[in-house]
């Protein structure tokens, strides 16, 4: 009943969540296709994909002075520009135009990702309820609906361009959900703190690290089952699939884990969790044991960067809030300016295997940076409803 009643409180952003899930579900699934008909190398479809994380960050930069801005029409405004910048992608067989393509609709997903997150972080901050691992597992529900739908219009014959047109048209019919004003905070009386900048620095790597890791497993798990393991269309978005099935799985139960436990526990045995689960999809000699690993890695890095995000939610004075997440999130989604690299990089050195090894170290270095904000006093929310 908790995850029902989180998703009922916070439906606005959820549907925010959703969207961006469903985008790039299907994008992950389609990567094989997008590669081949771009004619580019593992490590060239790595830089193409800076594009990407060129306009995530320099989105989420402006995205606090935006959402002042566009006030309780923050979350359309985003939406809508996400849904247009995804009506290119698909169609581009011209790799300066694909990488064009990808800086706006990094920009938009920024712009809509840190927008929602707010949203989550205030309505936590006027209840009391931990809303942030519920909103990201109904990202993880769409995401992995949107990779299995993907992955049978590829059997299909229906050319990806088409595909993310589909799910533009959803996007646009769900924009009246998304009208949702930020909150109004009460800046504490007489405030005269230093900036926290430790705090967003060390919430900030977390994120970094999962959503790298996130990123890696995402885009080249379909590959690595169809090229390394030898499956197809189908079983290659299997691993997407199962990737956001599991994280779905481990965001609805850390729904549940992060109103009973403090988030730093939790970030430490996820992140040992998600490294045991790469190495097995790393070293599987068949396409049924990558899943199994996938499926363990989904569930240990599902709830790194949400319950990163809403705790630098937490250890930030109310009317810094939103400006600090926006940080977190920038840091955060910088993760995709080395994600696609380094993975391309070392698959087309050492191999895939070697690739996936990479993304287990990485994972383990959040459990540092975890006990290193264990140190820093929770502050108490202070918005009015």
């Amino acid at each position: 009943m908790s995850i029902l009643s989180a998703l009922t409180l916070s439906r606005r952003p959820a549907t925010g969540f959703v969207i961006v899930g469903i985008f790039w579900g299907g994008f992950a699934a389609h990567v094989p296709v997008l590669k081949a008909q771009l004619g580019a190398s593992d490590a060239l479809f790595g830089l193409l994909l800076l594009g990407t994380a060129a306009g995530l960050v320099s989105s989420m930069w402006l995205a606090p002075r935006l959402d002042r801005t566009l006030g309780a029409r923050g979350m359309q405004v985003a939406a809508l520009a996400l849904a247009l910048a995804w009506l290119f992608p698909g169609h581009m067989s011209v790799q300066v135009l694909f990488f064009v393509s990808l800086i706006f609709v990094g920009g938009a997903s920024g712009l809509l990702d840190v927008t929602m997150n707010a949203r989550v972080s205030d309505l936590e901050a006027q209840t009391g309820r931990s809303l942030m691992n519920a909103n990201h597992a109904i990202f993880s529900v769409a995401y992995a609906v949107a990779a299995l739908i993907s992955g049978v219009t590829r059997e299909a014959g229906i050319p990806p361009g088409w595909v993310f047109t589909g799910f533009s048209v959803v996007t646009i019919l769900l924009l009246p959900v998304l009208r949702m004003a930020p909150a109004a905070v009460e800046p504490e009386v007489g405030y005269a703190g230093a900036y926290p900048l430790w705090p967003i620095l060390l919430s900030g790597l977390v994120v970094l690290v999962a959503f790298m890791s996130e990123a890696t497993v995402e885009a080249w798990s379909a590959l690595h089952v169809e090229r390394t393991l030898g499956g197809g269309a189908v079983q290659g978005a299997l691993g997407p699939t199962m990737l956001g099935i599991t994280m779905a799985v481990g965001r609805f139960s850390g729904q549940v884990v992060a109103e009973r436990l403090r988030e730093v526990p939790v970030i430490v045995g996820a992140s040992l969790l998600s490294a045991c689960g790469v190495i097995l999809a790393a070293v599987a000699p068949v396409p049924a044991l990558a899943y199994i690993g996938f499926g363990i890695f989904g569930l240990g890095v599902s709830v790194v960067a949400p319950m990163g995000l809403a705790l630098v939610g937490k250890l930030v004075a109310p009317h810094l809030r939103t400006e600090a997440i926006s940080r977190a999130a920038v840091m955060g989604f910088s993760g995709f300016f080395f994600a696609p690299v380094f993975m391309g990089l070392v698959s087309e050195l050492f191999g895939l295997r070697a690739a996936f090894g990479g993304v287990a170290l990485l994972a383990l270095c959040a459990v540092p940076l975890a006990l290193a904000l264990g140190r820093y006093p929770l502050r108490t929310a202070q918005i009015r409803p």
